[in-house]
C-alpha cells in the first residue's frame, strides 16, 4: 500500500472528532456488539483428525510418597530429598 507523504496530516482534534463520530455511528449499529459464535460450542464441535480417544483408558500407577521424598510447599511437587533446599520450609531448589 502506497503512502502519500505530501498529503496534509490530521491533527489530534480532527482525529478525535472523527473517532467520536465513528463511535456514535457504531452505537447505533446493532450488529457491532453481536457475538458471531459461542466459543464453548465451537470447542465442543472441534475434532482433531485421527484423535478419537473415546475408547482409550488411562493406565497410570499412582505410588504413595516414599521415605526419601518430600512435597515442596511452594510448587507442591514431590521431589527426592536431594532436591531439598530448605528443610524448615520444605522448599525445593527450583523454588528457592
Amino acid at each position: 500500500m502506497a503512502t502519500d507523504y505530501d498529503a496534509p496530516r490530521k491533527n489530534e482534534e480532527d482525529s478525535s472528532e472523527e473517532s467520536i463520530e465513528e463511535l456514535k455511528a457504531r452505537r447505533h449499529d446493532k450488529s457491532s456488539g453481536k457475538v458471531d459464535e459461542d466459543e464453548t460450542e465451537a470447542a465442543e464441535n472441534f475434532e482433531l483428525p485421527g484423535a478419537d480417544l473415546s475408547h482409550e483408558e488411562l493406565a497410570v500407577e499412582v505410588k504413595p510418597k516414599q521415605e526419601d521424598e518430600f512435597t515442596c510447599m511452594s510448587c507442591f511437587l514431590v521431589h527426592h530429598r536431594s532436591q531439598l533446599a530448605d528443610a524448615k520450609k520444605k522448599i525445593c531448589f527450583d523454588c528457592a
